[in-house]
């Protein structure tokens, strides 16, 4: 049988706001999206809006000719950070990105940009 002080404290515990459960959503690119950028060694960053897990996310380069290079995730810096580098010749890439947030929810896009003829 429930109590008076019972009542009240499930009473208060279903009144209490629930804690906000978000995506890991892209915020920020470098190169941003449909930006040019010389050929030769790009860096990426892209930061996102919460903490992502980079073990288990993954950055996936899309070249000119449709082909699709996985790219390694570096592991150090800011916990909404995922940083890589890759190789690029002139044309029209994207790069497709995939990441885990720390609450548990798996996020996709693309972010599209043109290396420009030196």
């Amino acid at each position: 049988m429930f109590r008076p002080v019972h009542l009240a404290l499930v009473a208060a515990a279903s009144a209490a706001p629930a804690p906000a459960i978000a995506h890991a959503i892209l915020i920020d690119s470098t190169p941003a999206a449909r930006a040019a950028v010389p050929p030769g060694s790009v860096a990426f960053t892209l930061h996102y809006n919460s903490r992502i897990d980079r073990g288990r996310s993954r950055l996936t380069l899309i070249a000119p000719d449709k082909s699709q290079t996985r790219l390694p995730v570096g592991t150090d810096g800011p916990e909404d950070v995922m940083t890589t580098t890759a190789e690029v010749k002139p044309g029209d890439y994207t790069m497709r990105w995939q990441v885990l947030a720390t609450d548990g929810h798996i996020t996709r896009g693309d972010v599209p940009f043109t290396v420009r003829t030196p």
